[in-house]
């Protein structure tokens, strides 16, 4: 009997032991057979790779097998962000860690793809980013801002009573961080305005 821990769109997990989780893609029916194994492979050894390239906190991974497209990864025992954010008396320490670990994953070209306080966990001193199923490689700008986009509207989401500040901190310890910290908040600035047109735009 598998002890799952969260069943996705496209992958279980589920812990092997106490110190080890398990994450395996799924098949999808409603997928060609042949696509959807060569899908599946291609984004088990995609999030493989990205984990074990990226010098931020993540999981340690201790098995990639794509044949049966799963990877064996360190289970971390902590908590979720998205849990203790709001409540933590030390909320500017965490959105610093935050932006710090955002900031070395762009430096290294990686894109989370999900960034939410939900794929973030606090174990101990140390913030663990979790959950690159839709992480890739890429060295735009852009595909940092929009990565930096989806954070906000997460804080903006989850944590409205704070999002503001905490935005702020997360921000401030990016841009200290981050190789090309200016470009990237300028275009995300961009990349708001234009998601504000397009909203004007279908409300007129």
């Amino acid at each position: 009997m598998k002890d799952i821990i969260k069943i996705g769109a496209e992958a279980v997990l589920y812990k092997k032991n106490s110190q080890t989780l398990v994450k395996e893609r799924v098949k999808k029916s409603y997928r060609l057979s042949d696509l959807d194994e060569t899908l599946r492979k291609r984004r088990t050894r995609r999030e493989a790779k990205v984990l074990q390239k990226t010098n931020a906190n993540v999981p340690n991974v201790s098995l990639v097998d794509d044949k049966t497209m799963l990877i064996e990864m360190e289970f971390i025992n902590g908590d979720v962000v998205r849990d203790v954010l709001d409540a933590s008396p030390n909320q500017k320490k965490i959105c610093t860690m935050i932006g710090e670990q955002i900031a070395t994953i762009h430096n290294e070209h990686i894109i989370h793809g999900d960034l939410t306080t939900s794929n973030m966990m606090l174990q101990g001193e140390k913030l663990v980013l979790i959950d690159f199923g839709l992480a890739f490689f890429s060295h735009k700008v852009e595909d940092k801002a929009v990565d930096l986009r989806l954070l906000k509207q997460a804080l903006e989401s989850k944590h409205y009573k704070h999002a503001e500040v905490l935005i702020e901190d997360v921000l401030a310890s990016y841009l200290k961080k981050s190789d090309d910290g200016d470009e990237v908040l300028k275009r995300l600035e961009k990349v708001e305005n234009r998601g504000r047109y397009k909203r004007k735009g279908k409300g007129s």
